[in-house]
């Protein structure tokens, strides 16, 4: 068992000494030694939903393999970066101990959901506009994350996206220069963090538009992503538990990620495998050398 492991699951730990910085990190730790992903829960920035879209979603990711911490972060009336020092501070936070949680360094990944989506998505987009705070061990740390889940997220700061979560951010009358810094599908570029995205068709609060643009500007950019847009399910499906197509999304995100990460490893290598020749030989092999009726 890691160190540290036992006892500690399921207990928030503070992520900052001033108590007045209410941020905290929830463990959720197995055996050995792993990748990891922190999950960040939605709520419009205006609270955050723990119940729903944090220990369920931490529990899922470790029947797959990993660890997983919760984030609980401050919401409205703080306003950006806030948030976003306490993501940073949390990815930063599990680096640090990652010997201890047996957690493998390289292979930590963020997952969030609506406007915890959007706030995963600074992390892979803007970590630049994020400032430091303490400028301590942990924030010696590296804060971007090996990759990102973005789960029907708001990820677009226009008026057609979601109106509560950019106010409970930004505040009533946003700087034009802040709003285009966090509408995430303007920043995209060429060191972005890879991204598996999903959204339903369906959903009736955050528009499928914000999923498919920040697509677009990845590619644009030539960065990896893989979206699925889903045609049932309202907003906040969560897990997807009941349903055939959506809860499928935890086992193929986490095999985006797995790729990623031997795609960084193995290089050009790898890309043979995603050839028609190879697909070809591949199925000759399996029939004995005869071309399948």
């Amino acid at each position: 068992m890691n160190r540290g492991a036992s006892g500690m699951n399921g207990c928030p730990m503070p992520l900052w000494p001033d108590p007045g910085m209410t941020a905290s990190l929830t463990p959720y730790l197995l055996s050995g030694v792993r990748p990891a992903i922190l999950v960040i829960p939605g709520g419009g920035y205006g609270c955050v939903c723990m119940d729903s879209e944090g220990e369920p979603v931490a529990r899922r990711f470790n029947e797959l393999g990993y660890h997983a911490f919760v984030l609980n972060y401050r919401v409205a009336p703080h306003r950006f970066p806030a948030p976003q020092q306490d993501a940073v501070r949390a990815m930063r936070t599990i680096r640090r101990n990652a010997e201890a949680w047996g957690v493998i360094r390289d292979r930590v990944a963020v997952c969030g959901f609506s406007a915890g989506a959007h706030l995963a998505g600074c992390l892979g987009t803007i970590p630049k506009s994020i400032p430091d705070v303490l400028n301590d061990a942990v924030d010696a740390e590296n804060g971007v994350p090996d990759g990102m889940i973005l789960s029907y997220g708001v990820l677009c700061f226009e008026p057609w996206s979601h109106e509560g979560s950019i106010r409970n951010l930004l505040g009533p009358d946003p700087d034009p220069e802040l709003l285009k810094r966090c509408s995430l599908e303007k920043q995209a570029d060429g060191d972005t963090v890879p991204a598996f995205i999903w959204h339903t068709a369906a959903d009736q609060m955050v528009a499928f538009r914000n999923s498919v643009d920040f697509a677009a500007a990845m590619a644009a950019h030539g960065r990896p992503f893989e979206l699925h847009l889903f045609p049932f399910g309202r907003h906040g499906m969560l897990l997807g538990l009941g349903t055939r197509d959506v809860g499928r999304w935890p086992e193929a995100a986490c095999a985006f990620l797995e790729t990623q990460w031997r795609y960084r490893e193995e290089g050009a290598s790898m890309l043979e495998h995603y050839t028609n020749e190879y697909q070809c030989r591949m199925e000759l092999e399996q029939n004995g050398g005869d071309i399948p009726r």
